[in-house]
């Protein structure tokens, strides 16, 4: 089998939407020795990056985003990550995201996709999970050498979180040091220019071109 025909099967068994199948093309491209940064690169997050498209064109919706997105997360967890760490190999990255859904908040499918497609972008991503307290956004912002803070909130009432963690930075002294981003249901973009933010994304295709011209990446 090629190494084309490899990630051309990877691509095609995320845009099936079957997870059995993600995680049974991912094990055979193993298998078949190609490099589990490759494997990423050249084809889960080349898939997401397709989704992202068709969802941006109209032809798929957020349902699809979801049913992409999470068997993509779950083998580059479960099969991929060990295996780097096995290899010692790195991927190159365009920069650091801290990402979760503040504190007060449960829900964590809207940051699931974001951080896939930032992933799938080239970020590095740094998900801290759902009803996470202000502190450990600035905590391991610091401890990941951040580019950006990105923080979802679903709940009206867990909106003034958001404002929180830009409230937080300026305390410590770290306003410049990040750029922050947030998104959710509730939220809108004059909402986030109140509060200081940096940036505003509706959904995980925008997202991207917000992390991207807030870092000057061009692309």
């Amino acid at each position: 089998m090629s190494q084309e025909a490899v990630y051309e099967d990877l691509v095609n068994a995320v845009l099936s939407f079957d997870p059995d199948r993600v995680a049974q093309v991912t094990k055979k491209a193993l298998d078949l020795g190609e490099d589990p940064v490759k494997i990423i690169d050249q084809g889960l997050t080349k898939a997401l990056r397709i989704v992202g498209k068709k969802y941006e064109d109209g032809e798929l919706f957020v349902m699809h985003l979801v049913a992409a997105a999470e068997p993509v997360q779950r083998v580059i967890k479960d099969i991929l990550e060990p295996e780097i760490r096995r290899r010692k190999v790195q991927r190159k990255t365009l920069g650091k995201i801290v990402l979760g859904t503040v504190a007060g908040d449960i829900h964590d499918i809207g940051k699931n996709i974001v951080g896939a497609m930032w992933f799938a972008a080239g970020f590095e991503i740094f998900d801290i999970g759902k009803d996470v307290p202000t502190q450990q956004f600035i905590k391991t912002a610091k401890e990941a050498n951040a580019n950006i803070v990105g923080g979802s909130a679903l709940l009206s009432t867990s909106l003034p979180m958001q404002a929180e963690i830009v409230k937080a930075t300026i305390a410590e002294g770290l306003r410049e040091r990040f750029k922050l981003v947030f998104g959710g249901a509730p939220v809108t973009e004059q909402w986030t220019k109140e509060i200081g933010a940096d940036g505003y994304a509706e959904d995980a295709v925008e997202a991207v071109k917000v992390a991207k011209k807030l870092l000057g990446i061009t692309g």
